[in-house]
C-alpha cells in the first residue's frame, strides 16, 4: 500500500468522498445539514493499493496550532486490513510537519468502529466544537501530537 497526497480536485478522492457520505448517511439515517463535498483547503491523502485509491483522510487548519481531520474513509473491501490506522499516522505526521500541537476530529455517536479506532490511537474526548455544536449524533476527540526533539 502507498499512501500519496491528492488535490481536492482528483476524482478518486471525490469519489470515496461521496462514497463515505452516502454509507454515512445510511448509517445515520439520513440527518440534515450533512455536509457532501470536497473542499480546497482540505490536504488530502489517499491509500493506493493497485493503481487505485481504495481509501482517504484529510486535515483541514483549524488554527496555527490545531488541524482538524476530515473525510476518513476506507472501501468496505478493504477494511480490516489496518489501512485506517496507517492513513490517521500519515495524517499526524502531516499535521506535525505543518506545525500543528493538536489534532481534533468530529464523527458520529452511530460510528463505533471510527470511535474505537480513534480512541485506539490515543484520541480523548474532547466537547463538541465549531460546526458540530448542537447536533446530538456528534462526538469529537482530540490528540496531542509529540513535541519535536
Amino acid at each position: 500500500m502507498l499512501i500519496e497526497s491528492r488535490p481536492a480536485t482528483d476524482p478518486e478522492i471525490a469519489a470515496l468522498v461521496t462514497a463515505q457520505q452516502r454509507e454515512l448517511r445510511a448509517a445515520d439515517g439520513g440527518l440534515d445539514g450533512q455536509a457532501t463535498l470536497t473542499h480546497d483547503n482540505i490536504h488530502y491523502l489517499a491509500a493506493v493499493v493497485g493503481g487505485r485509491a481504495v481509501g482517504c483522510g484529510g486535515l483541514q487548519a483549524l488554527d496555527g496550532d490545531t488541524g482538524e481531520l476530515k473525510r476518513m474513509y476506507v472501501r468496505p473491501a478493504y477494511r480490516g486490513r489496518g489501512i485506517a490506522r496507517q492513513l490517521l499516522a500519515a495524517l499526524e505526521e502531516l499535521a506535525f510537519q505543518r506545525g500543528h500541537a493538536v489534532v481534533c476530529l468530529e464523527t458520529g455517536t452511530y460510528l463505533p468502529a471510527a470511535i474505537g479506532l480513534y480512541t485506539s490511537c490515543g484520541y480523548e474526548p474532547i466537547p463538541v466544537y465549531g460546526e458540530y455544536v448542537g447536533n446530538p449524533y456528534s462526538v469529537c476527540f482530540a490528540k496531542r501530537l509529540p513535541v519535536a526533539a
